[in-house]
């Protein structure tokens, strides 16, 4: 398997386990499909209190291991049931409860890093607002003035982790900034630490004159 395969596969299993594992049971014991960024990775923000670090689940004191572990199998470990969230969202994992997992602990400290990286500039960028790890696209953002700001881990627009400005309203924009769908995307290899990426979301702030 080459390191961009297992990036891809560890990805789309991380995001599996963020949508079918935690907001999932979270979204029925307590309403909200909000996650967070936390050490090492990604966690609910209330019942029930799941994390995911690096390659594993943390259910309580119990340290689950995912790769090569059924989604299933894994609920079961950690006492919840596995939710899809179809019927919410859009968008979701097509990954379902009898697939197995596939989560490299390197590839998996890639996905945290980068979701740290995105907290982190969030944070800087806008001190104000709760960044929130949603599970529709496993991505970290924040919306300021009707313009989505965000790092994703990765998807099927670029593979690699990468930053993201999205305005609501994209009639209009021009210039090589904008080279996306959605508005502008960079990967974080070309932005660096929390520092560079902030820096990036000011720029767009700045050229959509907000």
């Amino acid at each position: 398997m080459t390191p961009e395969t297992a990036l891809v596969r560890t990805r789309l299993s991380l995001h599996a386990v963020a949508e079918l594992l935690l907001a999932g049971p979270q979204y029925d014991a307590s309403g909200t499909l909000r996650l967070r960024v936390s050490p090492g990775g990604f966690a609910t923000i209330a019942e029930p209190e799941l994390a995911v670090v690096g390659a594993a689940l943390l259910a309580g004191s119990k340290e689950i291991l995912l790769d090569g572990r059924s989604i299933g199998e894994v609920a079961q470990d950690a006492g919840v049931t596995p939710r899809p969230l179809g019927d919410i969202q859009k968008d979701h994992t097509d990954l379902g409860p009898g697939d197995l997992l596939s989560v490299d602990a390197r590839s998996a400290g890639e996905i945290a890093e980068a979701l740290r990286i995105g907290a982190a500039a969030l944070a800087a960028y806008s001190p104000a607002t709760d960044a929130v790890l949603w599970p529709e696209h496993f991505d970290v953002g924040i919306s300021v003035d009707e313009v989505n700001y965000g790092v994703s881990p990765g998807d099927g627009y670029v593979e690699v982790p990468y930053a993201y400005v999205g305005p609501w309203d994209r009639d209009g924009l021009d210039g090589p900034f904008w080279n996306a769908p959605f508005g502008a995307a960079a990967p974080l290899t070309e932005l660096g630490d929390e520092t560079g990426v902030a820096a990036y979301f000011e720029r767009g702030r700045d050229l959509l004159g907000r």
